[in-house]
């Protein structure tokens, strides 16, 4: 066996191990927390210019049984029902949605409450908000759910989810995996008073959710994942244009916060379509059945998360035996697009060079005569 056949061979076994071990780990009994009354929450939703998918998801009742006050924060009064609150916010920050909740935590009555954050392309459920809240009461600094797109119809909408909810980077996933900080999703958070004191630092970050758990590892402070996960409604029609821009600046962000994990997106995350086309170029056996052995580890990955993340009423197996390769496709793509945009991050109509664990400085065009 030449060389580029074992090279192959062996990136095949570390790629198949680590989706073995991830299985592993996800076909554990989650631990049950001790039935406790339900606390009082407040329910923060940032949003800017809401969606009418968005306006929907806010408009949803929530069928939690405890004391629960919605408030969504926006620069402008969207239409809201009877009983959710609107706070008027209109942040400076680069990030926007850090000012907006941090607006909202010096403005609002916190006392006695736990503090949800949740955006407004989630549709909240009574499960995610207790799936949230119990950690903290329990003791944790921060709680994160997995975001989960539902709902989608076209080939984009399809990968996007197939990415979220049936590879390595689904949530779940990346949670078992997680070796130091936990990776956490900034779409549904719950904060505890020392979470939100750290996230008072990072109101010029992009993925403050990242840097607000390394910091809160880095403390010996617990991270909760809920049981319950995010559900995000996709839209009816979704352009190529959505899941590259979102998932290459991921990449970026993955690169400014955590430097050595970034390497690992084509060895470890989206191996197959690559060790594919080379084991078919090589012709070698051997390579053949190793990453034929890794296509059915990540198959029965997918099934595996499929049966954790699935929609009530949706057909057992979903779309988990074809979307998983798509969204490893998707991903794979996203990273080759980031290493040529390295140090820039295009955000919000906003240009910023990205410093070391995600900090933003704002880039001013040659032509405006400087920011401002």
């Amino acid at each position: 066996m030449n060389t580029p056949a074992l090279i192959a061979l062996g990136w095949a076994g570390l790629a198949g191990g680590f989706s073995a071990v991830a299985l592993a780990r996800l076909s554990r009994r989650a631990p049950t927390l001790a039935t406790q009354a339900l606390p009082s929450v407040l329910l923060l939703r940032p949003v800017d210019a809401p969606t009418p998918r968005e306006l929907e998801n806010l408009a949803s009742p929530i069928d939690y049984a405890g004391p629960l006050e919605q408030v969504v924060l926006s620069p402008y009064r969207p239409r809201l029902p009877e009983g959710v609150r609107w706070l008027p916010s209109d942040p400076l920050s680069p990030n926007r949605k850090v000012g907006h909740l941090l607006y909202a935590l010096d403005t609002l009555d916190v006392r006695g409450r736990v503090v949800l954050a949740v955006d407004a392309d989630v549709a909240v459920t009574g499960a995610l908000v207790e799936g949230l809240a119990s950690p903290l009461v329990a003791g944790a600094a921060l709680s994160t759910a997995a975001p989960t797109p539902v709902g989608a119809v076209d080939a984009a909408g399809r990968a996007m989810a197939g990415l979220l909810r049936y590879t390595h980077h689904s949530f779940r996933a990346l949670h078992a995996m997680s070796a130091g900080a936990p990776a956490v999703c900034g779409k549904a958070l719950g904060l505890s008073a020392r979470a939100v004191e750290e996230l008072r630092g990072l109101s010029d970050h992009i993925g403050e959710d990242l840097e607000l758990a390394k910091r809160l590892h880095a403390r010996g402070l617990d991270v909760a994942l809920s049981p319950a996960p995010a559900w995000v409604p996709m839209a009816s029609a979704t352009s190529w244009r959505v899941p590259l821009e979102r998932f290459t600046r991921w990449m970026q962000v993955l690169a400014s916060h955590r430097p050595g994990l970034y390497p690992t997106v084509p060895l470890l995350f989206t191996p197959t379509v690559p060790l594919v086309l080379l084991a078919a170029a090589l012709g070698e056996p051997g390579v053949g059945v190793a990453v034929a052995a890794l296509v059915v580890v990540r198959t029965l990955l997918s099934l595996r998360l499929s049966a954790l993340s699935r929609l009530p009423g949706e057909a057992r197996r979903g779309h988990a035996l074809t979307d998983w390769l798509t969204g490893e496709v998707l991903l794979l793509v996203a990273f080759g697009a980031s290493l040529t945009r390295q140090g820039l991050v295009t955000w919000r109509g906003h240009t910023y060079a990205l410093q070391a664990g995600g900090r933003m400085v704002r880039v001013a065009s040659q032509w405006s005569g400087g920011p401002g």
